[in-house]
């Protein structure tokens, strides 16, 4: 995996957004084990709860290929912003169903770059197991 190129497609996917409220666009791209690029941008909408991350975009469109969890290598994700802009909390939650804990999520400004993974941003999170009473443990 190389962290320059999915930072630079991910720059790329950026130029598509569509946020004509917020005016902070931000673009993502997914790579696969099998060395595919899926790009996503971020897309507004004037009743923001349908608004759609890039991110999650990205993912989505991973999944609607039919990768899965274990065939992505990385995900980056990029802003134009002073800060090093993280994923907001629905996108975490998604990350947490998605994507497996120690996959590589790589965030740029274009100043500085910095590599994370869902366990750091989420840690503690929710996920299927808590649906399928089976899989708990705490449950006698």
């Amino acid at each position: 995996m190389k962290t320059e190129i999915l930072i630079q497609k991910a720059r790329e996917a950026r130029e598509h957004a569509y946020a004509p409220y917020s005016h902070f666009q931000v673009g993502a791209c997914v790579a696969t084990k099998d060395g595919n690029y899926i790009l996503g941008a971020n897309v507004e909408n004037a009743s923001y709860g349908a608004t759609s991350c890039a991110e999650r975009n990205a993912l989505f469109a991973a999944y609607a290929k039919g990768y899965r969890k274990q065939d992505i290598e990385a995900i980056a994700i990029t802003a134009a912003s002073e800060r090093i802009c993280t994923p907001c909390g629905i996108c975490r939650q998604v990350f947490a169903e998605l994507l497996a804990e120690a996959v590589p999520v790589i965030l740029s400004n274009g100043k500085e770059t910095v590599c994370t993974n869902t366990k750091e941003l989420l840690p503690d999170g929710f996920d299927g197991s808590f649906l399928n009473p089976a899989e708990r443990e705490d449950i006698g």
